[in-house]
C-alpha cells in the first residue's frame, strides 16, 4: 500500500503527486482498468457543472494531477468522475457506547490492483484529513481534523445519473464537515451518481448510516450520549425505504453474509466500542468478513479503525487475518503548510 502526504492548495497537491508518480515511471492513464468510452466521457462532462457548483477545488486537484502527469485533464476527469464502475465489495460499521464512537471498515477489492492502493494525509488551506483509497483523489474511508470519520460501500444501482460518486462524496464530507449532523446536512444537498452507503461517526459519539442512490435517500441517526447503538453496511440497501431499490442477481461478494456477521457481532452482549473488538471483528473473528480465497483474484486489501474521541487511527495495509494493524497519524503532522 502506497503512502503519501500532501500540503498546499488542491492544484499544488495534485501537481506534486502527478509529477512524483511520473518521475517513478508511472503514467496513471495507462493503468485504468476499464475502457474509456465516449459514453464515459459524456457522463463525466455532465457531472462537471455539479462539481463546479459544489466542490470546485476537486476539479483543481484533477487539473494539477494532469499537469504533473503531462496528460489530458479531460480524459482524467472521465476516469475519476465515472469511477466505481468496478464494484468494490466492502464492509463498514460504526458503534457508539454513549460516550464515544468508533468506525471500522474492510476494503475488499481486486488483488491485481493492490500495488496502487493509497493511504494519504492531506493538509489543505482549510482542511486536514487522512484516508485510504483504491483509486486517487476519491477517498473510501478516513477521518478529518475535527474528528469526523467516514467509510463507504457501493451498492449496484438501477441507474446512474450525473452526480457525485461515493468516493468523491466521502472526500467532500471529510473536507467540509465537522461532525455527523453537519455531514448529513451536507450530503442531502449533493446529487448522488449511483448506489452507495456512507457510515459516519464523530468524536462526540454521534453515528449515522446513509443509504442513497440517484433517486432516493434514507438515514439512520443515533445521537451521542443516548446509550449504546450501532449501524453497519455491506453492499446492499437494508433500510426499509431502500430495500426495494436493490438489484437482484448481482455478484456482491457474499454481501448478505458479511452484513449478518456485522449485525450479529455488534448486537452481541460482549460487543464493545473499542479498537480490540473492532480488530477482532474485521479480522474474521466473529464470522465471515475477510476470509476470501485469494486465488480468486479478490481479497480484503486493507482494514481501518477510527476512534475519533481518542484521536486514534489504525490501519492494516492488507488482509487483517494476515496483516498487523499499525497506528497511523490522524493528521499530516509533518506538514509546514499554514492550516486554517
Amino acid at each position: 500500500m502506497m503512502k503519501s502526504s500532501f500540503c498546499g492548495t488542491h492544484r499544488e497537491v495534485g501537481f506534486h503527486w502527478g509529477a512524483e508518480q511520473l518521475s517513478l515511471g508511472r503514467r496513471l492513464l495507462d493503468e485504468v482498468p476499464f475502457p474509456l468510452t465516449d459514453a464515459r466521457r459524456e457522463y463525466a462532462d455532465a457531472c462537471v457543472p455539479l462539481y463546479r457548483g459544489h466542490f470546485p477545488e476537486i476539479l483543481e486537484e484533477i487539473q494539477g494531477i494532469a499537469e504533473g502527469q503531462h496528460c489530458d485533464a479531460h480524459t482524467l476527469r472521465a476516469v475519476l468522475l465515472g469511477m466505481y464502475a468496478i464494484q468494490p465489495a466492502c464492509s463498514v460499521f460504526a458503534v457508539s457506547d454513549g460516550s464515544g464512537a468508533l468506525l471500522g471498515r474492510n476494503s475488499d477489492f481486486l488483488t491485481a490492483l493492490e500495488p496502487f492502493n493509497l493511504h494519504v494525509g492531506y493538509r489543505l488551506p482549510n482542511a486536514s484529513f487522512i484516508g485510504n483509497t483504491t483509486a486517487f483523489v476519491e477517498m473510501e474511508d478516513g477521518v478529518n481534523g475535527h474528528g469526523l470519520a467516514a467509510g463507504l460501500t457501493n451498492v449496484p444501482a438501477h441507474a446512474i445519473a450525473p452526480g457525485f460518486n461515493a468516493g468523491m462524496l466521502l472526500r467532500d464530507v471529510l473536507e467540509h464537515c465537522r461532525d455527523v449532523p453537519s455531514a448529513l446536512s451536507h450530503i442531502r444537498k449533493v446529487r448522488a451518481a449511483s448506489g452507495m452507503v456512507l457510515v459516519l461517526a464523530d468524536r462526540t459519539g454521534n453515528i449515522a448510516l446513509v443509504e442513497r442512490d440517484a433517486g432516493a435517500i434514507e438515514v439512520e441517526f443515533h445521537a451521542g450520549g443516548e446509550g449504546a447503538a450501532f449501524v453497519c453496511a455491506a453492499n446492499a440497501f437494508h433500510l426499509p425505504g431502500m430495500r426495494a431499490r436493490n438489484l437482484p442477481g448481482i455478484d456482491n461478494w457474499r454481501a448478505e453474509e458479511r452484513y449478518e456477521t456485522l449485525t450479529r457481532a455488534l448486537s452481541a452482549p460482549d460487543a464493545r466500542c473499542d479498537a480490540a473488538f473492532a480488530r477482532e471483528l474485521l479480522s474474521g473473528g466473529r464470522g465471515f468478513l475477510c476470509q476470501y480465497d485469494r486465488d480468486s483474484g479478490h481479497d480484503t486489501v486493507w482494514s481501518a479503525v477510527y476512534h475519533p474521541a481518542r484521536g486514534q487511527a489504525l490501519l492494516a495495509p492488507g488482509n487483517p487475518m494476515r496483516t498487523a494493524f499499525e497506528e497511523v497519524e490522524t493528521m499530516c503532522d509533518s506538514c509546514e503548510y499554514p492550516h486554517g
